[in-house]
């Protein structure tokens, strides 16, 4: 079986780069459908997605995006600490419990709203599916990402001076899973609750 040479460390980090680009240019592809669907309910049954967003937790979902606000920046310093070559466990620490906080949070918020959903008829249950599918399939991608900076955590000492790659490229993988977020928010928590 034939490998793959690179000439320098340089042409590995763009080529693993490029890869996790491709990678999220897919992920987008995933998450397209449901933001469609989504825009589509709500301009076809706006009154009962105003109805439904009045139901969630918006000070859930307000303290959900502080951590992972700040998920992202401990995990931009993990990437430049990993250059470094040093602190680079402390910030993925702090990372990987940020993620955890949200997630705990997210489980809190699911299970204090199951029982208005499983209620929800017509357009407000539409608004139901779409709140825990999309925030679903994000909590499952977060939770895969926690994963991986654990992984990272784990790895640490035994990549060396290699070790800024990996690295950086889950630092990238982290930031598409924040920007989805930096999405969902909004739709849910805030357009229909102050768009009524």
């Amino acid at each position: 079986m034939a490998t793959i040479q690179f000439d320098s460390a340089e042409e590995r980090r763009s080529a693993s780069l490029l890869g996790m680009w491709l990678f999220l240019a897919t992920e987008v592809l995933f998450f397209g459908p449901l933001f469609f669907g989504y825009l589509r309910g709500r301009l076809a049954v706006h009154e009962a997605f105003v109805s439904g967003s009045h139901h969630i937790h918006f000070w859930l979902g307000t303290a959900n995006t502080a951590l992972l606000l700040t998920s992202s920046l401990t995990m931009a310093l993990a990437v430049e600490r990993a250059k470094l070559g040093r602190g680079v466990r402390l910030m993925l620490s702090l990372t990987a419990a940020l993620g955890t906080a949200f997630l705990c949070i997210k489980a809190y918020e699911y299970a204090s709203e199951l029982g208005e959903a499983a209620s929800a008829r017509g357009g407000e249950a539409m608004f139901y599916f779409l709140y825990f599918a999309m925030t679903g399939v994000h909590a499952l991608h977060l939770a895969i990402g926690i994963g991986l900076v654990a992984w990272l955590w784990l790895t640490a000492r035994r990549y060396g001076e290699r070790y800024s790659m990996p690295v950086e490229v889950t630092g990238l993988y982290w930031h598409f899973v924040d920007i989805v977020w930096v999405f969902l928010y909004p739709m849910f928590y805030l357009l229909e609750r102050y768009n009524a």
